[in-house]
């Protein structure tokens, strides 16, 4: 009897801890589900600043590019991976290729933030998949920057150039230089040039050597590179 009676108090003191961690979760969750329906409200209607505002402030989104003033809401809701917003406000009648004062598409910055049920969206409501910025950056370009391989093979799949003119920031590079060998892996099993000689940069080997990203030398090497 005096074991029983003294294992009962740690046992409801355990019982309590799991009850107080429950009772956090909870309510971690409460906060994060009423902030996404916030946010989403804001952006459907228009309140770009206000969407922005909590997008940095409780979920430590970036603003990407471009100001938030030239954005529409559709940049948002992309940037955010907000699947509801994005599909509302197309329904609503938003050019889903609508543009910032950087040439910057909704497109650009759901790859860019790894979305890819968004981008998803985007590219059956038609998207231009090959669309570039004042910078030359595409789509393709900023999910091999990300590291988003699922992206990168989604925007191949619907078309996206692998290999542009040595003008314009390439892909292939961007991987090879950040590590990214999913993203590098995708391009190589798309066909890509992979000894492609950029004359501001060199080969994608040479940018993997510099950058010493050993898995993307190993990938490169194994497909030919030089």
């Amino acid at each position: 009897m005096t074991v029983i009676e003294e294992s009962r108090p740690f046992a409801q003191q355990l019982s309590n801890v799991y009850f107080t961690i429950l009772s956090l979760f909870c309510f971690k969750l409460f906060v994060k589900i009423s902030l996404a329906i916030l946010s989403h409200f804001y952006i459907v209607k228009g309140n770009r600043k206000e969407a922005a505002r909590i997008a940095a402030e409780f979920y430590g989104v970036p603003q990407g590019q471009g100001s938030w003033a030239d954005r529409s809401p559709l940049h948002e809701a992309a940037s955010q991976g907000r699947l509801l917003s994005l599909k509302t406000l197309l329904s609503q009648g938003y050019n889903v290729d609508t543009l910032t004062i950087d040439q910057v598409t909704p497109l650009h910055e759901a790859c860019l933030g790894d979305h890819v049920g968004c981008a998803r969206i985007l590219l059956e409501a038609g998207a231009n998949v090959n669309a570039t910025t004042i910078d030359g950056v595409t789509p393709l370009f900023n999910a091999c920057s990300r590291g988003s391989a699922a992206c990168a093979e989604l925007l191949l799949e619907y078309g996206a150039k692998a290999q542009w003119e040595s003008c314009l920031p390439s892909p292939t590079h961007e991987a090879a230089s950040r590590g990214h060998s999913e993203c590098l892996e995708v391009l190589i099993s798309w066909g890509i040039d992979v000894d492609q000689d950029l004359p501001h940069l060199g080969t994608p080997l040479y940018v993997a050597c510099v950058s010493q990203q050993i898995h993307c030398i190993r990938k490169l090497l194994y497909a030919g590179g030089s």
